[in-house]
């Protein structure tokens, strides 16, 4: 079986653990001051700040901007339920506004149609490795005055035109077991805000700013050092990584070309997509369903997944919550009922690739 991702560590990793191990200093320190370092760099921008993984980046942002009952964020239905999850656990009104299909992430219209006199955040997701359209979010933010929140937790060192992904306002990344970057767990949030850096190093830590000195209401959201141990060494091979999922999404892309009802993803002008996913959509004209279509490339061999099989509010434990607003979103509802993820990750061989667009246009009969 293809696997749809693969956790490749790479040289150097033992070593740095084991100096960890032998250190005696496990937890917030000089590994993590240095992988902070780096992906800031890779960020471009002047802070970045370590915890212990992406739902808690997602929160702490979120809780430095001091938001009240009733304030509102404003994000995408189509995401993972962390994002979801993040801004109930801020005690903020969540507000959907739908999605386009070329790029999966927040349609700007839809999102300055959500918007009332009560938001005060704007949470687009950077989903499968490509920005949302922050040109165009820009002025919204701007008119309204509001909090621009990224999550960027599939994104990586994604561009859109000069800027990077979590370089406007505040960014948050995961360094899951499956992300392009991984610690096993952990989480960074990014930004150029010195007084906002300041509050997430001190939220992180108990709301310590020295050893008991307490100056607000905190939490223990500190990674550890194995954690950036672990992450360290991939930063130095990230760009060849990424340049190898460019190459395999170009290969697919050529490959699947031409099968009626199958819509390839596209790196739109002046985007730098990192390819976390290679997603595709079983649409109108195709000769079989998304779930015909995985259920053949199972059996052929082939590992994929649906990244979201739902929308992330149509749950049981989600219906009738307080603190979730009405959705209109047809172009995300039809979306959870398309997408199909194929293998991309820098792993793959030339024989892997063939197999895959093989399987797929066995599928269509091709």
């Amino acid at each position: 079986m293809i696997p749809i991702s693969v956790v490749d560590l790479g040289e150097g990793t033992e070593d740095l653990v084991l100096q960890v191990l032998r250190s005696g200093h496990l937890a917030q320190g000089p590994m993590v001051v240095e992988f902070e370092r780096r992906f800031a760099e890779l960020t471009g921008v002047a802070h970045a700040v370590a915890v212990n993984n992406g739902t808690t980046a997602l929160i702490a942002a979120l809780r430095v901007l001091d938001l009240q009952p009733g304030d509102e964020v404003i994000t995408s239905p189509f995401t993972f339920v962390a994002t979801l999850n993040a801004i109930l656990d801020a005690g903020a009104t969540v507000r959907f506004a739908d999605i386009r299909t070329d790029d999966f992430n927040l349609d700007p219209a839809a999102a300055a149609a959500a918007v009332t006199d009560r938001t005060r955040v704007l949470l687009p997701v950077h989903l499968y490795g490509q920005c949302a359209d922050l040109d165009a979010l820009d002025p919204l933010v701007a008119e309204h005055g509001l909090h621009l929140v990224e999550d960027s937790a599939q994104a990586h060192g994604a561009t859109i035109g000069e800027r990077r992904a979590g370089a406007t306002g505040l960014g948050c990344f995961s360094f899951y077991a499956t992300k392009n970057i991984t610690t096993g767990e952990g989480g960074m949030v990014t930004t150029s805000d010195d007084v906002l850096a300041d509050r997430l190093r001190v939220l992180r830590n108990q709301g310590m700013r020295a050893r008991y000195e307490y100056v607000m209401a905190g939490n223990n959201y500190r990674m550890t050092d194995l954690q950036a141990a672990v992450g360290l060494p991939q930063m130095d091979r990230y760009a060849a990584n990424v340049e190898a999922r460019h190459k395999h999404a170009a290969a697919l892309s050529a490959g699947l070309a031409g099968l009626p009802g199958l819509i390839t993803p596209v790196e739109l002008p002046g985007r730098g997509h990192v390819w976390h996913q290679y997603t595709v959509r079983v649409a109108d004209g195709a000769p079989l369903s998304r779930d015909q279509l995985m259920e053949s490339l199972h059996a052929a061999g082939v590992g994929c997944g649906v990244y979201y099989p739902s929308l992330v509010f149509d749950y049981d434990c989600y219906r009738d919550h307080p603190l979730i607003g009405p959705a209109e979103v047809p172009v995300a509802a039809r979306t959870t009922t398309e997408v199909l993820s194929l293998p991309v990750h820098p792993g793959l061989g030339a024989a892997d690739l063939e197999q895959i667009i093989g399987a797929v246009r066995n599928a269509w009969g091709a």
